[in-house]
């Protein structure tokens, strides 16, 4: 009795242990899923990750306009530099203006007169929406600035606002206006993001998604040692509601934007999808559509502008390529093809027409007329010959004899024809005497 109470009595204590050991399992497992599920719960267009809850409907990621992607390969080889040469680092100024002087080295700054698009500067005045600056030899004034800390961000760019990504296109410089304050200060220690697009206005779809990035570790530097302090990184992207993840730095062209108001936030996010608290890791802006816009990067994304026009916001002074060549080859081709068929087309109807035209001569306009259709008929259909000198003879009496004589000469040749004409005036004496004979 012993032994089956001490048996059962373990008995029951393995199975008490394995239970608690399976809800000790099941509970890690579900904490390890919904740290996962805070990574992804929502989709990366550039990851391999489960489906998103909830789903990303709206917005879709698509190929980089075919224009844009042409016009690109000009600054396959360009590696810009950037340098603020004023305001320095730190430096307290006790105005509310400054001047900002910047340096540009590798990339030609212009504007297109007709476009109005070139190569240019973006800078950022903490983190308000950048500026376009298209020329460096006169310094940026900057007014009304409050008092405090400020930080001023200067990247190179494509002529549609695309950032270049290298790491001598980006320069910062952190001031004071009379004295120092924690605000607009980031650490220069921590990953910081820099929202350029969207904002602002715009005419077509696809979007262009834009930013910057500094201090931000690679993917596989963070992930290889969990035990270090780098920390993987994901820049969590939400466009009207809607969220997905990033885990690549690149552009990357959006489409499913409503007319009228959207908004777009951006944020800098860890492995465990906490933002990283630096600032400007968290930017949001208003983005218009308005289809009924069709400015040149309307034109640019829908490719309605010809590569060869286009071009011109890529190169200075480019002329294209048709001005040149096109109205010097063309116009001698088109004259040669057309000229050698007109010239034998007027010689054959000359020759058919002086055949028509010889019988109309004669004496009389009457007997003429007659005689001029037989003649035609007589040329084309031989066996005509017999009837027409019937119905003359039924008709006009005596001067059916001398159509008859004129029908069987016109069958035989043009030279009797005139033979003929002299015939009627020895007949015509015979046709008077008989009268005075009676």
């Amino acid at each position: 009795m012993v032994r089956r109470n001490s048996n059962g009595g373990n008995g029951k204590n393995m199975s008490c242990r394995r239970i608690l050991s399976w809800l000790a399992v099941l509970f890690l497992s579900w904490t390890i899923t919904a740290c996962k599920d805070t990574i992804e719960s929502v989709q990366a267009f550039n990851t391999d990750s489960k489906t998103p809850i909830p789903k990303v409907e709206k917005i879709k990621e698509v190929p980089p306009p075919t224009l844009i992607q042409q016009l690109k390969e000009n600054f396959a080889y360009t590696k810009p530099k950037v340098e603020i040469v004023s305001p320095r680092e730190n430096e307290t100024i006790n105005s509310q203006q400054v001047a900002v002087k910047v340096s540009v080295e590798g990339l030609e700054l212009f504007k297109d007169e007709e476009l109005q698009m070139g190569p240019h500067l973006l800078l950022f005045v903490d983190n308000q929406p950048p500026q376009e600056i298209y020329s460096t030899e006169e310094p940026i004034l900057l007014s009304n600035l409050a008092l405090g800390t400020h930080t001023i961000r200067v990247i190179a760019a494509y002529p549609w606002n695309e950032t270049f990504k290298n790491p001598t296109a980006y320069a910062q410089t952190t001031f004071h206006i009379f004295t120092p304050t924690d605000s607009n200060n980031p650490s220069p220690n921590l990953p910081l993001l820099t929202y350029n697009q969207p904002q602002g206005v715009y005419g077509a779809e696809p979007i262009m998604l834009d930013f910057y990035l500094t201090n931000a570790p690679l993917h596989v530097v963070a992930q290889e040692n969990p035990q270090d302090d780098i920390v993987d990184w994901r820049i969590r992207t939400t466009v009207n509601g809607e969220s997905f993840l990033l885990d690549t730095w690149e552009t990357i062209y959006l489409k499913g934007f409503q007319k009228g108001t959207n908004w777009v936030k951006l944020e800098y996010v860890d492995e465990n999808g906490n933002v990283v608290q630096n600032v400007f890791n968290s930017t949001v802006r208003a983005v218009e559509y308005d289809p009924s816009k069709q400015d040149t990067l309307a034109q640019l994304v829908t490719g309605k502008i010809p590569l060869e026009k286009a071009k011109a916001i890529v190169i200075k002074d480019y002329k294209p390529v048709e001005e040149k060549q096109l109205p010097a080859s063309l116009p001698p081709q088109v004259e040669t093809e057309t000229t050698p068929p007109a010239s034998p087309q007027p010689q054959v109807e000359t020759e058919t027409m002086p055949p028509s035209q010889t019988p109309s001569e004669g004496e009389e306009k009457e007997t003429i007329s007659t005689p001029a259709e037989v003649e035609t008929e007589t040329e084309a259909k031989p066996a005509a010959e017999n009837s027409q000198p019937e119905e003359t003879e039924t008709s006009q009496g005596e001067t059916s004899t001398q159509l008859e004589g004129n029908q069987e000469t016109t069958a035989t040749s043009p030279e009797r024809e005139s033979e003929t004409e002299t015939k009627p005036p020895t007949t015509q004496p015979e046709t008077s005497q008989t009268p005075e004979k009676g």
